[in-house]
């Protein structure tokens, strides 16, 4: 598969990551944590309440299911889940001058280790319920397996390469770990539900990657790239299940996404997201080419997920 970047390297330590980025970490996963618990909570004191007050229980033969009849209405939600990323192949160089291809890389995700696999979204549903439209932001990771083999193609520093090696002879970093982050519209359909209680629902959409792009060679000269920044394309198709109590809702969902990477390689390292999207949209406009190229690859995923929800819909008219 075509790709063209180019893996730089040099830094403090394979795990250490820049004061900015770790405190970046440590706050997402903290958002996360906490909209997840406050969402968990609600559900709990929510459904207590109709169980410990008989008036409200008795209403709800009526009241309650109407409540949790899809309609027009506004959903945030957050979740977390567990992804399946193919093998790729993966180019790195800029055009004319040093390239290689690694053929396959095999990724893995670990998505319940720090940064975790966690997702949140705002979604709106139309008038009627049965239509809606969600912007998707998914944090996931990409990490390449380093103690693998692989065939390599093409050179570095005008040297050919091995026809095959480890990973780990010729690149110490090739990973998207504190992000292979995807922002995604996704329309969405409803499909006809169990009851007032169960709804499916469909999508697909696309958007953008914003990776935290992590690179870097084992040939000295070769600076690191350890920035976030735009990528390239990305889409999914999702099918779900809702669970739809009174405010809240409980989802179950399968994903299957595709990113295709074109990751400029700056040989910094960069800070917060949106001051390193800032820079390299100076670069862009100054067309300055990003010394070490670009790395190159396709990210495909499968991706099963589960998250809580609060529904907001308009309150219905006065009589």
């Amino acid at each position: 598969m075509p790709a063209s970047g180019t893996f730089t390297i040099g830094w403090r330590s394979a795990r250490e990551a820049p004061r900015p980025t770790r405190l970046f970490e440590a706050l997402s996963v903290a958002a996360a944590a906490i909209l997840l618990t406050a969402t968990t909570a609600a559900t709990v004191l929510e459904q207590s309440a109709l169980e410990s007050d008989p008036g409200r229980a008795e209403k709800s033969g009526g009241a309650e299911p109407a409540a949790t009849l899809p309609t027009k209405e506004t959903m945030v939600a957050a979740y977390t889940g567990v992804p399946y990323t193919y093998p790729s192949s993966v180019r790195i160089g800029t055009e004319g001058a040093d390239s290689f291809t690694i053929d396959p890389v095999h990724w893995y995700t670990e998505p319940f280790h720090n940064p975790i696999y966690y997702g949140a979204r705002v979604a709106q549903w139309f008038t009627g319920g049965k239509t809606g439209m969600m912007l998707d932001f998914m944090h996931s990771k990409a990490m390449a397996r380093l103690n693998e083999e692989a065939s390599f193609s093409g050179q570095i520093d005008g040297k050919p390469l091995p026809a095959r090696a480890r990973i780990s002879k010729i690149a110490k970093k090739l990973e998207f770990s504190h992000g292979h982050n995807m922002l995604l519209f996704t329309p969405l359909l409803r499909l006809p539900g169990i009851g007032a209680r169960v709804s499916p629902y469909v999508g697909a959409g696309a958007g953008v990657l914003l990776p935290h792009t992590e690179v870097a060679l084992t040939a000295p000269g070769h600076p690191r790239t350890y920035e976030y920044n735009y990528a390239g394309p990305a889409g999914q198709a999702l099918a779900g299940v809702e669970i739809r109590l009174a405010r809240m809702s409980f989802f179950v969902e399968y994903k299957f996404t595709y990113g295709h990477y074109g990751a400029p390689l700056s040989q910094m390292d960069g800070s917060w997201l949106v001051l390193d999207l800032w820079r390299q949209l100076q670069r862009s406009i100054n067309d300055e080419p990003p010394p070490g190229g670009h790395v190159e690859t396709d990210i495909v995923s499968h991706q099963v997920v589960s998250g809580l929800a609060v529904r907001f819909a308009p309150r219905p008219a006065a009589p």
